[in-house]
């Protein structure tokens, strides 16, 4: 079997879905469509990481391609380390999914995820690897597995978010860091320390199963509890391969990636950093973030969901910050992806610099009620010609006004149509999304009979 490429790679249940088989044929396909003549590659800490990071090495190998093994590092450092090098790289990781789950997401030389044409590119020559043998077969031990990580990695990628406060320091805050149990264990908190910052530290002990098992951006309760008994200013939690963020407020309240941005947006223009006084945003990001940005005088372009999306808009038209409703966020001038660890830095260096709480700070932006409805229909074909649905949807915005917003997408995986009402209270913004589900529930039964 092969698996699809989604917004963040390849993902599929380990050793099931996800076999060792088929990621040794993605990485001889990878070989064939990036390049080399070395690859990067790191992984998070599930226990099925070093089998698939052994079977991509070895594919990667068979096309005559050396390795480049990191060992356990967050994605973003994997990313840094392709910019630095200027090398292609891949990652073993299923991100936020619990442990069960792997995958493998790649970088072009220069640390960018792939295009939609790339992805492509490779899907189809994933197709003829599975159903040829090697076409190279390295001489002597060049597809032995990769050896030993190269010294400095870690700390090249820590001086690198360090060096994002220009000399300044995290001292006087003292912040709780959720690890999920992942990539992140043992950088994050070093590099929080190193900055001044008094650090306790959450789930930072993986085994190889309780990789956001609980805990992380996935399951913040834990750290809210933790921030507000050890009287804390503020939590960050990662997910299992620290690319996203999600942080806490003394009072024990989440904030989200719409809210990190916004405060983001706002101290980086008041700074002149905000290029084009612009931020990129999702179709997901919540109509809040887009009132508050309007209120600012702060433009919004959206993309669709991704964050390889984000920073095409990104480069595209030279912006500076874009970013996801989960926590993925990405400064351009200083990374190529999402960057959970730099975003937490980031946002503390703003709590410290304003000398104002994360509640504060936070509260630029007001979270509409967001109700999201999923209608599983026979097909997904023919939603765009579909009259009765978007009659549907044009009188819903109507009676919503500027105060509410509709968004209907088909799901790129599963015969599912996505239907998200946001509205200025939970009741209106259910009730809308109900009546939307049921035209759109309407349509699939027609479109099934015809």
């Amino acid at each position: 079997m092969t698996l699809k490429f989604g917004t963040d790679g390849v993902r599929g249940v380990a050793n099931v879905e996800l076999t060792p088989e088929l990621v040794q044929a993605l990485g001889r396909a990878a070989a064939r469509v990036l390049g080399g003549p070395s690859f990067v590659v790191g992984r998070d800490t599930r226990v099925s990481g070093p089998t698939l990071q052994a079977a991509l090495a070895s594919g990667l190998a068979a096309q005559g391609a050396d390795v480049i093994d990191l060992g356990v590092v967050p994605t973003p450092a994997v990313a840094h380390a392709s910019a630095t090098l200027g090398l292609p790289a891949a990652m073993i990781s299923a991100s936020h999914n619990p442990y069960t789950d792997n995958g493998v997401k790649f970088f072009l030389p220069g640390g960018r995820k792939l295009s939609d044409e790339v992805e492509a590119a490779l899907e189809a020559a994933l197709e003829t690897a599975l159903e040829t043998p090697p076409t190279q077969q390295p001489e002597g031990g060049r597809a032995a597995p990769p050896g030993p990580r190269p010294q400095g990695v870690d700390s090249r990628y820590e001086a690198h978010v360090q060096a994002s406060l220009e000399g300044r320091t995290l001292e006087g805050l003292h912040v709780v860091v959720d690890c999920a149990n992942g990539a992140g264990s043992v950088v994050a908190p070093r590099v929080l320390k190193a900055l001044g910052a008094a650090v306790d530290v959450l789930h930072a002990e993986p085994d190889g199963v309780n990789i956001n098992a609980g805990c992380g951006s996935t399951y913040p309760a834990s750290l809210q509890q933790a921030v507000v008994d050890r009287k804390a200013d503020v939590g960050l939690a990662l997910d299992g391969d620290a690319d996203r963020v999600l942080a806490v407020d003394h009072t024990g309240a989440l904030v989200d990636g719409d809210q990190l941005m916004a405060l983001l947006a706002l101290d980086l223009r008041d700074r002149g950093g905000l290029h084009g006084d612009t931020l990129v945003v999702t179709v997901m990001s919540n109509l809040g973030l887009r009132l508050a940005m309007a209120d600012a005088g702060v433009a919004v372009h959206e993309t669709q969901v991704g964050d390889r999306y984000v920073l095409e808009a990104l480069e595209a038209n030279g912006w500076s910050l874009g970013g996801e409703q989960s926590g993925h966020v990405i400064f351009r001038d200083l990374a190529t992806t999402g960057d959970g660890l730099l975003t937490g830095v980031q946002v503390l260096d703003v709590l410290r610099r304003r000398g104002r709480p994360l509640a504060d700070l936070a509260a630029v932006m007001t979270r509409l009620p967001q109700v999201l409805r999923n209608v599983r229909v026979a097909s997904r074909d023919g939603l765009d010609e579909a009259r009765p649905v978007w009659d549907a949807v044009a009188a819903v915005e109507q009676r919503l006004g500027r105060q509410g917003r509709v968004l209907l997408r088909p799901s790129g995986t599963e015969p599912v149509v996505r239907v998200m009402v946001e509205a200025g209270d939970e009741a209106t913004a259910a009730a809308a999304a109900d009546e939307l589900a049921a035209a759109v529930g309407e349509w699939g039964k027609l479109a099934a009979t015809t």
